[in-house]
C-alpha cells in the first residue's frame, strides 16, 4: 500500500470517474485502475462498484475513503512540519466559519492574508456547526472559527474573542423606549424573529424563544441582516452579536438595545484536530483576528499559540 495509491482514491471518489481522475492525477486510465486494483486485492474488498455510473464506493469502500483521507492527511502534517522549520509562508488554508460571523470576519481576513502573505490562499467555507465538526474530523478544514455551547473531545479550542449579544427593537414595538431588554421579560407584545436552529447565536437565545409568546407569521432564516429588515418593516425583535453592529448605519443602530439580566455573552473560538501541525497557518490566522477584532474584545490568551506535539 502506497500513499499515491490513496490519492488515486480520492480521486475517483471524488470525480466519479475513472478517466477524469486520471486526467486530474496526470497518468494513464489503465496506471491508475491498474494500481486501484492492487489496493484492492491487497486489502481483499472492492472499494468501488464499477458497474454504476458515476462510479461509486462500495460499503467498505466508503469506509477506505474516510481513512485515506485521515492517513493522507497525517502524510501531509510531516511535510508541514518541515515548512515550520523552514518557516516558509506558503500553501492553502482550508477555514470553516459560522454564518453568524462570517460576514463581519471573512472579508477582513482575506483582504489581511492577500497584504501580509501573499503566498498563503485562503479558502472560507460558511458552514453550519454540525457540518464544522464533521469536516474538521474528516480532515477537510484545517481549522474552523465559530462559538461552540460544548465541547468536542477530538478537537482543541483555541479562545479568539468575546462578544455581548444586542437586542435590535422595532420602531414599531413598545420595547423601542426601554433603554434595555430584560431577557426573560418580554412583554406579550414582543415579537421574537429568530435564527434557524443550526446558528442559535447562543443557548440564552434559543430558552428566550419560550418566553415570547408566538404569533401567525414566521420566518426561518440563518441571515442576520434578513432579520433586522424584516425587524426594521415588520414590528418585534430580534438579537444579534456586537460585531455585526460595527459599520452599521445610524437608522439601524437608534434600534439597538443592550440585553441585561443576564447579559448574554458569545465566546467565538478557533477549532482545530489535536493532531493538527500547521502551528504556522494557526497564528497567521490569529494574527488576523487581533488585528480586525476591537482589542477589548479579543481574548488576552491568544498572543502567540504553541502547537504541543
Amino acid at each position: 500500500m502506497t500513499l499515491q495509491q490513496l490519492e488515486y482514491v480520492l480521486a475517483v471518489s471524488e470525480y466519479g470517474h475513472f478517466g477524469k481522475a486520471a486526467r486530474a492525477c496526470n497518468i494513464t486510465q489503465s496506471t491508475l485502475s491498474t494500481l486501484i486494483q492492487k489496493l484492492e486485492m491487497e486489502l481483499d474488498l472492492t472499494i468501488f462498484d464499477r458497474s454504476q455510473h458515476p462510479v461509486l464506493p462500495t460499503e467498505a469502500g466508503k469506509d477506505i475513503i474516510q481513512q485515506a483521507k485521515v492517513v493522507l492527511f497525517n502524510a501531509n502534517q510531516l511535510t508541514e512540519m518541515a515548512k515550520n522549520e523552514k518557516q516558509q509562508e506558503e500553501g492553502v488554508i482550508n477555514l470553516g466559519i459560522s454564518p453568524t460571523i462570517a460576514p463581519y470576519l471573512v472579508p477582513k481576513l482575506f483582504r489581511f492574508i492577500n497584504d501580509n502573505y501573499p503566498r498563503i490562499r485562503l479558502q472560507a467555507y460558511e458552514l453550519f456547526r454540525e457540518q464544522v465538526v464533521e469536516e474538521l474530523m474528516h480532515t477537510e478544514l484545517d481549522m474552523a472559527i465559530m462559538a461552540m455551547p460544548h465541547k468536542v473531545d477530538d478537537l482543541l479550542e483555541i479562545p479568539l474573542f468575546h462578544e455581548r449579544m444586542l437586542a435590535y427593537v422595532s420602531p414599531l414595538c413598545p420595547e423601542h423606549e426601554n433603554d434595555a431588554i430584560r431577557l426573560y421579560e418580554m412583554p406579550d407584545s414582543s415579537h421574537l424573529w429568530c435564527l434557524k436552529e443550526e446558528t442559535r447565536l447562543l443557548p440564552q437565545v434559543a430558552e428566550l424563544e419560550y418566553h415570547v409568546p408566538p404569533r401567525t407569521s414566521h420566518y426561518e432564516s440563518g441571515n442576520l441582516a434578513t432579520l433586522v429588515r424584516i425587524v426594521q418593516e415588520t414590528g418585534g425583535m430580534t438579537v444579534v452579536p456586537q460585531l455585526y453592529t460595527i459599520g452599521m448605519r445610524e437608522e439601524f443602530m437608534r434600534n439597538l438595545r443592550p440585553l441585561i439580566d443576564p447579559v448574554p455573552i458569545r465566546d467565538v473560538s478557533l477549532f482545530i484536530r489535536k493532531d493538527y501541525v500547521r502551528e504556522r497557518f494557526v497564528n497567521i490566522i490569529i494574527d488576523a483576528i487581533k488585528a480586525n477584532v476591537p482589542a477589548e474584545l479579543v481574548d488576552s490568551r491568544i498572543s502567540k499559540y504553541v502547537i504541543r506535539l
